[in-house]
């Protein structure tokens, strides 16, 4: 019997398989595969010719983008996807913040100079030596240098202006 001298039972296929062959260990298998496979391609891969287009470099094997086969991405919890979409928001609402302050801040620059540059035109026509020209004849004897110094402006506030009398001073 099988089960003498204390040997355990044989449960399976001992050292001989049913079919007469001697078992192989899985890591010698797997080089014979890898060796056969090497074999194959060696003797598949035929020498190419030169491609027409002349374009040497280009793989023909190469397939389109849209002919990969792509997995399925990996479904995320309802939990961690309203977290992300929230969190896209208040990225999306602090980059709003920051152009709406740098705008709110381009806008008033833009006044304070437009402010500023209308205070000093309006300091410079304070600080302006003006003398109305009543008669047109001067214009007319005045040299051509004269005339290039000479501008129009609205003199009717300054016609109408009058000197304020001072009554203390009289008095």
């Amino acid at each position: 019997m099988e089960g003498e001298c204390g040997a355990a039972p044989a449960v399976g296929p001992g050292p001989e398989e049913s079919n007469g062959a001697v078992p192989v260990p899985t890591s010698a298998r797997r080089r014979r595969k890898a060796a056969k496979k090497r074999k194959e391609a060696a003797a598949a891969a035929i020498p190419r010719g030169r491609p027409k287009s002349g374009r040497v470099w280009k793989d023909p094997g190469k397939k389109r983008f849209s002919h990969m086969i792509q997995d399925k991405a990996l479904r995320t919890s309802w939990a961690r996807k309203m977290k992300e979409r929230q969190e896209r928001k208040l990225v999306r609402d602090l980059a709003r913040q920051l152009q709406e302050g740098k705008q709110r801040e381009r806008e008033e620059k833009k006044r304070r100079r437009e402010e500023n540059l209308k205070r000093r035109l309006e300091n410079e026509r304070k600080a302006e030596i003006v003398q109305v020209i009543r008669n047109p004849l001067k214009l007319k004897r005045a040299k051509k240098k004269q005339l290039r110094r000479v501008e129009k402006r609205d003199t009717l506030a300054l016609l109408q202006k009058t000197p304020v009398r001072r009554k203390a001073a009289t008095e």
